[in-house]
């Protein structure tokens, strides 16, 4: 019961992250990264429900993946767990970076500096929604259950 209810804490927190990514008044990327022509436009092209999809996606499916995919006992260890959240920190940006260039684009808009500061934030997002999903996911896990911190 107890491993449902991180379950359920983790998709709630998630699911809050999304909201407040999608909101007008308090959104949490403009609070982290604000340049007022570049956000308007990630407004307008309803950029930010995509941004925050795409990085909660690359998280819970980073954590998944070495929880239930890799699952080995060799690879348990808490620097394992740690290079698969550096991965997730990384992959996360880049994907959204390169959506991010795509709808720019094909709408006439350059902001490459902008995009990169944009990015930034990213991978902090990324690294808490992996730490998140971690904790939510690893009970059910038969070898990595015990990473990064035991039981």
């Amino acid at each position: 019961m107890k491993h449902l209810v991180y379950l359920i804490c983790g998709i709630v927190v998630t699911v809050i992250f999304f909201i407040l990514s999608c909101t007008d008044g308090f959104n949490i990327y403009e609070m982290m990264f604000f340049n007022q022509g570049y956000n308007d436009k990630m407004y307008s092209l309803d950029m930010y429900p995509v941004i925050a999809a795409i990085t909660i996606a690359v998280a819970w499916g980073g954590a998944a993946i070495y929880y239930y995919a890799i699952n080995s006992v060799k690879f348990d260890r808490w620097y394992h767990w740690l290079a698969v959240m550096g991965a997730v920190a990384v992959l996360a940006p880049v994907i959204c970076y390169i959506y991010n260039d795509t709808v720019f684009a094909s709408n006439g808009l350059m902001y490459v500096g902008e995009s990169i500061k944009f990015e930034m934030q990213t991978v902090l997002f990324a690294a808490l929604l992996y730490i998140v999903a971690s904790f939510s996911m690893r009970w059910w896990s038969s070898n990595c259950r015990h990473t990064p911190l035991p039981q």
